[in-house]
Order: C-alpha cells, then structure tokens, then sequence
C-alpha cells in the first residue's frame, strides 16, 4: 500500500508541474470505473488491448499518451500510442520488458528467453539466434513449410468435402506448431494428423498462463496450477531433451547438409565459441537455454502467426475485389494447379518475394488485428516526450505500447478501421500512405520480434496455396442464429474481434468451398 501510495503522489507531483493527461479520475477508484463504463461497449471477452482504442474514440481530446491507474488489480500505466513516443521506447533508448511479462511467461520458459532476458544476456542469446531467423536462412526452409502446408490443404479439402462448419484456428494452430518443429528443430510433430504429448503439453501450459487483470486475474490463485505446470513442464521438457541430443549427434557427424534447423545454427554459433576439447555432449547451459527458447517458439507460432493467418483469410472473404487480385497475382507468379505452385515454391523459394499485393494483404491484416502489444517498465529520470514537448514521467509505471490503438488512429491512418491493401503499395506522400513508424505489429528496435520474417514467409505460403483452390466464409452469423448471443457481440463493427491471446472470436467458424474463380 506504501508503494501505492508513494506512485500516486509522484504522479500528481507531475501532474501538478506537467498537467498529465488521464481520463475522469475517481479518488478512490482510480481509473476502475472508467475503464468498466468504456470495456461495456465491447463484447465481455473481448482482449483488453481493446481499452486504449475505446478510450481514443470515446474521448479523442485525450490524446495517444497518458495514464490510467487500475489499481488494486494492476499498476498505473502510462499508454503510448503514438510514433514518435513508441520509437522514444523501443528504438532510441529500449526500455526493460515489464516484470509482469516476465512471471508470464515463467511457467513457460524458466525466465530464460529472449523476450524477457535483459542486458548481456540476452544480447549473449540473441546473437545466437539470429542467424536461424535471417532471411536467406529461412528461404532454405521454405520446402519445409510447403510440406506442412500442403498437409494443411488437405485438412481444408475435407472440410470442404464435409460441408461442415468448423473452428479454423484449430488447424492453424497445429499447422503453425507443426511448421515451428521443423524449422527449429527439424522434427516433424505431425499434429495436424496426430496427437503429440509435447504439443498437448505446451497447449495445457498456455492455458495456464496469467498476467495480472490482463488475462484471467483470478487463475493464478487455482491451487492446482503449480502442480499441472510442473507436469506440463517436466512433459515438455523430456521430449525436448531427447531431441536436442539427437540434434547434437547429428552435428558431430560432419555429416554435410543443404539446410540446417534453427537449434542446429544456434548449436553452432554456440559450440563455435568453446574449445573442441569440451565437446563430449552437449552443452548444459545451451541444452537448459535451448528448451526455454524452443518452448518460446512454439507458443509464438501457435498464438500470434496462427491467429495472423485466421485474420487474413477472414478480411479476404469479406473484400472480394481484394481477394481476386490476390488470385491474380498468384497465378501471374505460380500458375493454377495447386501440385505447380508446390513444386515452384520447392524449387524457387525467392519467388515469394514477387508478392507485392499478397504483401500489402498481410500487412493490413496485421495492422487491423495486430498479435502483439510491449509492455515495458518505466526509469528513474527517463521521461516520454510527445510532439508537442510534452513531458510524461516513467518511473515506477508500466508503459504500454500499444500498437493496436496507434493502428486504428485517425491521424496515422486515413480511414483507419477500413481493410485497405492499397495503402501498402502508393507512393510516399500520397493521402493514403502510412505514416512513419505507425506500422508496429512486431515492433522496431533491437528488442523487436526475432520470428517476423518467419511469420511473413509462412503466411504468405498459406495464402498462395489455400486460396487457389478454396474459399472461406465466416460462420458467425449462422451460429449466431442458432445460439443467439447475449449482450455485445462486435468491436468496431467486426464480429471476429480479438479476445485472449489476441485470437479471432470462436476461433474464426467457418465453411471452405471450392475456390470460384
């Protein structure tokens, strides 16, 4: 309570000297009952990254910047919404992953990922990473990912044939897995067919996850929760040792190889470091740092590319001038028939790269429904500055980049809630065109998302073999019918608003048909 109080009077001290912007203040509620009143509009589930956004449209004069105190059930945070503040945060001078993520993500990773390390350790690790995750690399791994792919395609054709509704993101969930075993670890899981006890693990210790009121506050307190996350984790853990050694086998072989894994890069740039004479197994260190990382993957794969995808084929369905010419611009590169575009993307991996319109599909996608927000911990003496010269104090706040709020903001975009691949591809200074720096869904600096390229490749894969032969319709109003919802059921107007893990809503129900052309 000390600390809560001393919190409130540093920011008032600044509020005073500064006047900081915030919403209708409550002394005794803080900003509780405001965020309650603005979250009503939205559907009960619907992700709390929705807040900031909400809070824009009911109050514009407020601003892209300022805080909001939740406590008891969360700190005073500052929000950043803007370029110029986000880049102050993430670019010019990185602030620290806020500690909230980090006891997120521990069941998880033991504390020892990328994504929460901080200083020369986590320099140390994503230096070794890196190489897994560069372009040219992953081009070698696109016949990789057109394998999985081509299993995905087949899911869909029996649904089609089926004539079923069905939850999508289920399937892109196991492609998406699937596609992360073998990219990073070179092991087919093969959960799109079967069942993996590693893959089930990692989907029960997901669900076990809590970040403060962000993401079901009162779970944390399940007695139960210690003892299913030890599970999860010692299930996890024993298939990802037994393939790490087996990796490690393989790299002492000599055995020379068109492709390599992500782990067998990182092995590498690992054990290049160490003296020969030290290499009678693998590394303890590495083998401990490596299972985090890899569990890290899987979850990043299984959570932000597979909703990713869901988005993209849920925005075609409902633009049909868009999703012709994406077809158009497929056949202009692949040809028709589904078996040449596999054998052309096996064979010339780089024509991916001739995808300007499929690009500009994902990144509008991905601006409307970004994965991913950047919760980072304020400084002593490190202050935010807007435009305007306007100064908002850090110190002992959570600041809260938030890029679905900036991307869905009028004075960055033209027409910000309207599905416009064009604006991707005009040239600067056109009233279209984004504003610097606004596209942020895996944000810039050198704490910025080390799978977007994967990402990128994957979902274009997807996409220039799944829409040459289907079609998808989404199956919320027909669902809807037979099981009206009560209450709100859109945000924005769009039914597959992001709830959870910034998932589309029931998980994108929908029919494949066969493709009209």
């Amino acid at each position: 309570m000390a600390t809560y109080e001393e919190t409130l009077v540093a920011l008032d001290s600044d509020r005073a000297d500064y006047r900081q912007p915030m919403p209708p203040y409550n002394p005794i509620f803080g900003h509780l009952l405001f965020c309650n009143k603005i979250m009503s509009g939205v559907p009960r589930d619907a992700h709390l990254q929705y807040l900031p956004d909400q809070i824009r449209r009911a109050l514009p004069e407020l601003g892209p910047n300022y805080y909001i105190d939740t406590w008891p059930f969360g700190p005073v945070i500052l929000v950043v919404s803007s370029p110029s503040t986000m880049s102050q945060i993430t670019q010019e001078h990185s602030l620290p992953k806020h500690p909230g993520l980090r006891s997120f993500l521990l069941p998880l990773t033991d504390g020892l990922d990328i994504v929460t390390m901080e200083g020369q350790q986590w320099k140390h690790w994503r230096n070794i990473y890196n190489p897994g995750f560069s372009a040219n690399h992953l081009m070698a791994l696109v016949p990789d990912i057109v394998q999985e792919t081509a299993t995905f395609c087949q899911i869909l054709q029996e649904h089609a044939d089926a004539g079923d509704i069905f939850p999508m993101k289920d399937h892109t969930d196991n492609l998406a897995v699937d596609v992360m075993g073998k990219v990073v670890l070179d092991s087919r899981l093969n959960s799109q067919r079967s069942y993996n006890k590693m893959v089930d693990a990692l989907r029960s210790q997901v669900r076990t996850l809590t970040f403060g009121a962000n993401i079901k506050p009162f779970a944390a307190y399940d007695p139960m929760r210690p003892l299913l996350q030890w599970h999860n984790s010692y299930r996890m853990n024993s298939h990802l040792s037994q393939e790490l050694d087996h990796r490690f086998k393989i790299s002492q072989t000599g055995e020379k190889r068109l492709t390599k894994s992500i782990i067998d890069l990182a092995l590498q740039t690992y054990t290049a470091e160490k003296p020969r004479d030290e290499l009678d197994g693998m590394d303890a260190t590495f083998k401990k740092f490596a299972m985090s990382q890899v569990k890290l993957f899987l979850f990043s794969g299984h959570d932000t590319t597979s909703s990713s995808i869901c988005y993209a084929f849920y925005l075609l369905s409902t633009h049909q001038s868009a999703l012709d010419s994406v077809r158009r611009e497929h056949d202009a590169v692949f040809g028709s028939p589904l078996e040449q575009r596999k054998e052309k993307l096996e064979q010339e991996p780089f024509l991916i790269n001739q995808l300007p319109f499929t690009l500009a599909v994902i990144k509008e996608s991905l601006r409307l429904f970004p994965p991913l927000s950047s919760p980072r911990a304020g400084e002593p003496g490190f202050h935010v500055k807007d435009t305007d010269g306007h100064s908002f104090p850090t110190d002992g706040f959570l600041i809260w980049s938030i890029s679905q709020a900036m991307h869905r903001d009028p004075e960055f975009w033209p027409q910000p809630d309207t599905f416009l691949p064009e604006r991707w591809l005009v040239a600067a200074g056109d009233t279209l065109a984004p504003a610097k720096g606004a596209w942020r869904p895996f944000e810039y600096g050198p704490r910025n998302c080390i799978g977007q390229e994967l990402a990128i490749i994957e979902m274009k894969i997807v996409l220039v073999m799944a829409l040459q032969a289907f079609d998808f319709e989404a199956a919320y109003e027909e669902l809807d019918r037979l099981a009206p919802i009560a209450g709100r059921s859109t945000v924005n107007g769009e039914r597959a608003y992001q709830v959870q893990l910034a998932q589309p809503s029931g998980d994108f129900p929908c029919r494949v048909k066969p493709a009209r052309k």
